[in-house]
């Protein structure tokens, strides 16, 4: 009996050595990627004081969190601004199509960002991304006004929803919440279709 308690308590320890050792994200490596994530975030915890999710991500997800949100967040100011400035009336329809989908996108993604105890962007959008406007870009789209604005917010749009796909793929291939993963699918398909849209809108303008 004492040797197969021996045994069994041999693999006990071999199972809850390889199960600690699972699920931790690279916080460095986060922490130095385009200045997303905080410089000072802490080291890995208990597994007692991580939630329950922690096994189900990786710094793939984080980063598409991470840069998403402000990504998005850019799409929902550029929406707001076609209520007032947009004379075409198709222009303004998708923008409010674009503004009331990613404006509950983007609490999912913060949603899981607190969940996986990581730090929510800040400033912006604080280094280049995918499709991202500039400053200068965006005052041109404020002061535009009727078909000016229409054909301005098109190519903006158009070139912003291709830097989202862009980064919904890579999240698809190399992240690991299935969660995280679904939503970046949904996004690549809802702007791919957008941008079709919107690229027929460019072309009768």
């Amino acid at each position: 009996m004492n040797k197969i308690s021996y045994i069994v308590a041999g693999g006990a320890l071999a199972l809850l050595t390889a199960c600690g050792s699972s699920g931790d994200s690279n916080a460095d490596s986060m922490a130095t990627h385009g200045g997303m994530a905080s410089s000072s975030a802490p080291a890995a915890t208990s597994a007692s004081a991580q939630p329950s999710v922690s096994a189900t991500f990786n710094d793939a997800d984080v980063m598409f969190a991470q840069m998403m949100i402000p990504h998005h967040e850019q799409a929902v100011e550029m929406a707001d601004m076609a209520a007032t400035g947009a004379g075409d009336s198709e222009v303004k329809e998708l923008a409010t199509k674009i503004k009331a989908a990613q404006d509950p996108e983007i609490q999912t993604m913060k949603g899981w960002l607190t969940d996986w105890g990581k730090p929510l962007p800040e400033g912006g959008m604080g280094h280049a991304m995918p499709g991202v406007m500039s400053e200068e870009d965006m005052k041109k789209l404020e002061a535009a006004k009727g078909k000016a604005f229409d054909k301005l917010f098109v190519q903006q749009m158009i070139e912003h929803h291709k830097g989202a796909i862009d980064m919904a793929k890579t999240e698809q291939a190399n992240g690991s919440d299935p969660e995280a993963k679904e939503l970046a699918k949904t996004i690549e398909t809802a702007q791919q279709a957008e941008v079709e849209q919107l690229q027929k809108i460019a072309d009768r303008l």
